[in-house]
């Protein structure tokens, strides 16, 4: 497979979206697998059965726990779904206004030719910002399609951003991710990205970001 990667075009627009919407999307079912999974979650169902049981009968043993894991999974399906709700609504409905108006920003996309058709199989995105004097870039909407994991694409895509804020004199490149996407935070590791903070700020409700056990995790990488 031959991919280029080159800059946004507005005709790209209703590709990119699909890809993204997909791409963040995906990360619901390992979010509340990790959450069910958790020590204290599995407390908190396993006493909600036994206290059902207690006050009443089967049902109750099946209803309690039910009600919870339901509460649960809303959690961490409104963490991504929401948050793919907000972006179509902002930044990813005027792409060129929010990521390419000025030169130290840029949004690219990974095409290739498949079955005849040109079709984007991965994307990424740099802002500028400034703090204290000190410029940088920021990375934002990196998504790689399912077809093209563990092909080196994120790398090439990474790497797209890190020259492109080279060339620019940025000191270096900033990004968050979710403790949900292990092998992106594995992937920013292996190319010196260092995790510099970790925090529960979403764009959710605090106790929907508390009950779907998320964290989100600040990387850095200087370029200086």
């Amino acid at each position: 497979m031959h991919l280029i990667i080159r800059r946004f075009h507005p005709s790209d627009r209703d590709s990119v979206c699909e890809l993204f919407s997909v791409g963040i999307k995906e990360h619901i079912g390992p979010c509340f697998y990790n959450a069910m999974s958790s020590r204290l979650y599995i407390t908190i169902t396993t006493s909600l059965c036994a206290a059902g049981y207690c006050l009443g009968s089967w049902l109750g043993a099946v209803l309690l726990p039910g009600l919870w894991i339901s509460v649960v999974y809303y959690c961490c399906y409104e963490i991504y779904a929401g948050y793919v709700r907000n972006r179509l609504r902002t930044d990813m409905r005027d792409i060129p206004g929010c990521f390419m108006s000025r030169p130290g920003d840029c949004f690219w996309v990974a095409e290739a030719e498949m079955e005849g058709h040109a079709q984007i199989l991965g994307t990424v995105a740099v802002v500028e910002r400034e703090d204290g004097g000190e410029r940088f870039g920021e990375l934002f909407r990196m998504i790689i399609a399912p077809t093209c994991r563990r092909m080196g694409l994120g790398r090439r895509l990474t790497q797209t951003v890190v020259d492109f804020c080279k060339e620019g004199g940025f000191s270096k490149v900033v990004l968050e991710t979710s403790s949900t996407q292990a092998a992106a935070v594995a992937l920013y590791e292996k190319m010196g990205f260092k995790v510099v903070l970790v925090h529960k700020k979403t764009e959710a409700a605090f106790w929907i970001t508390l009950l779907s056990q998320i964290t989100v995790i600040r990387m850095e990488k200087c370029i200086v």
